[in-house]
């Protein structure tokens, strides 16, 4: 198999891509792939078809490199390459738009308001204000008074003039990963500093990762048909991973990652290790994926 590792990327996840991309490369080398590595910011498509390659491995964190634009530059590059479509990956990257599509199929989703600079905060405190188009928790606040987050709106939306508040749900953390065929073991994330902030999911060592936790009975079953509902609703493929809140009311959907991390702190490889994929199979698994499905106009 001959594979292009695709990582960096113009994103605020660009180092975590790094260090993805770099892992995904050497473990597709571990497994006996011929692998060429590329570092990238935002190529064109004569840059892209320039880089040797039958099938691309884009291991890109963000709206660019996870959001569609990508992606619709690899589909007119015409080799196949794991991840979602165009269309989809759109879809799971605009938060309020995903989170709107879940409910619709019966997915619970915590109560939610857009926001541009201009608009009146009516969703009540404790709320959690975020990015509608980003990941690891990169300009993510949470606000316990309507005075906490006018003053993280005026710091967030001279960047980002489009934010999404959304309620708070005090409770346990938790994450499932899915491949086409399969769902992971669940996760429970137990940070140390009490927030699965970008510290903590990168940086951090002391964060609890907890494979398989006992929950209450029903919970993982509801979790995993939620997540299988998502996955279809939005209409992913190869991999992707669903994040959730358990309160005492129940699970909770936030978000669909649908080019997740593969650094050594990262949930999906994690959680594919624990039943029986190591890195090296779940990287050479999702490839032969890609290669089976084609693309536009496959190249030798």
């Amino acid at each position: 198999m001959n594979v292009l590792v695709l990582k960096g990327g113009p994103d605020a996840e660009r180092e975590v891509s790094l260090r993805s991309g770099g892992m995904v490369a050497a473990a597709l080398r571990r497994a006996g792939a011929v692998v060429h590595e590329q570092t990238i910011d935002r190529p064109g498509l004569e840059e892209l078809r320039a880089m040797p390659g039958e099938v691309v491995f884009p291991v890109l964190h963000g709206p660019w490199g996870e959001g569609g634009v990508l992606q619709d530059i690899l589909e007119r590059d015409g080799r196949p390459y794991v991840g979602c479509a165009p269309a989809a990956a759109r879809l799971a990257m605009d938060k309020p738009a995903s989170k709107r599509a879940v409910a619709a199929v019966g997915v619970p989703t915590p109560d939610s308001q857009v926001l541009q600079a201009a608009d009146r905060l009516t969703l009540s405190p404790p709320l959690v204000l975020k990015p509608c188009d980003d990941g690891s928790s990169v300009d993510l606040r949470v606000c316990g008074t309507v005075a906490d987050a006018e003053r993280a709106r005026a710091e967030l939306h001279p960047r980002r003039p489009v934010l999404l508040a959304e309620s708070f749900i005090a409770g346990r953390e938790l994450t499932i990963g899915l491949l086409e065929d399969r769902e992971l073991p669940l996760i429970e994330v137990r940070p140390k500093c009490g927030l699965y902030d970008y510290e903590a999911k990168y940086n951090r060592d002391d964060t609890e990762y907890r494979l398989d936790p006992e929950l209450p009975a029903g919970v993982a079953d509801s979790i995993r048909r939620w997540a299988r509902a998502a996955w279809t609703r939005l209409g992913l493929r190869d991999v992707a991973r669903m994040d959730f809140m358990l309160d005492a009311r129940g699970a909770w959907f936030l978000e669909a990652n649908t080019m997740p991390g593969f650094t050594d702190h990262s949930l999906v490889p994690k959680a594919a290790a624990h039943a029986g994929l190591p890195m090296e199979r779940l990287v050479i698994v999702l490839a032969e994926r890609a290669m089976a499905r084609g693309g536009a106009a496959v190249r030798a």
